[in-house]
């Protein structure tokens, strides 16, 4: 199953389109990109949606690296995997760099714009309403992101720990002035206790 030309295009115009609507980051547009390489397109599997967004997130580096390693993924299942040769190498590279650049120069152009223009009109109250009203939204994209990353997974009620400290965990940063690498940190000794299981 090659990708055809029009198929590159999609794969570009879509990751361009999700750029514009990565409002709180990249990991904000994952649960449309879920829909349209799992479910529309079955590019990739859920299971192979989430390791590359998990593997992405613990290498360092950016945190859009992800769009990157969805792209090398997709390009390796449609050309057979890495056992067809080094072709198959050579066409997830091509569309990592395809949903990369998709990604990156909409949201950079843009973001140059908008960010000269904000920063001489910033006490316009357009401008400080927008900052106002964004919050929300990109919480609620990044609420819809950890679903659809835990939605394969569907184990709700085993996993109610982890969903009591994310809880705890917004909460804490709502009203306090911890800082989130303190959280983190627990969260991580939590873990290494074995108190919270994933």
């Amino acid at each position: 199953m090659n990708l055809t030309l029009p198929d590159w295009l999609a794969l570009f115009l879509h990751f361009s389109v999700d750029s514009l609507l990565a409002v709180g980051g990249a990991i904000s547009a994952a649960p449309e990109m879920h829909r349209f390489l799992v479910q529309e397109h079955h590019w990739l599997d859920d299971a192979t949606f989430a390791n590359s967004i998990t593997v992405a997130q613990a290498a360092p580096g950016p945190n859009v690296l992800f769009v990157a390693v969805m792209g090398l993924n997709v390009g390796l299942v449609a050309s057979g995997g890495l056992l067809s040769g080094w072709q198959a190498l050579v066409y997830g590279l091509m569309a990592a760099l395809v949903c990369t650049m998709g990604m990156l120069l909409p949201s950079s152009v843009l973001t140059l714009v908008i960010t000269n223009w904000a920063h001489h009109n910033r006490e316009l109250t357009a401008v400080k309403a927008f900052k106002a009203g964004v919050a929300p939204i990109v919480v609620g994209l990044l609420v819809s992101t950890g679903y659809v990353l835990n939605s394969h997974y569907n184990h709700w009620s085993h996993d109610w720990p982890l969903w009591l400290v994310a809880a705890i965990s917004a909460l804490l940063v709502w009203k306090t002035q911890i800082h989130l690498l303190w959280l983190l940190a627990s969260g991580a000794i939590l873990g290494a206790l074995g108190l919270l299981q994933a």
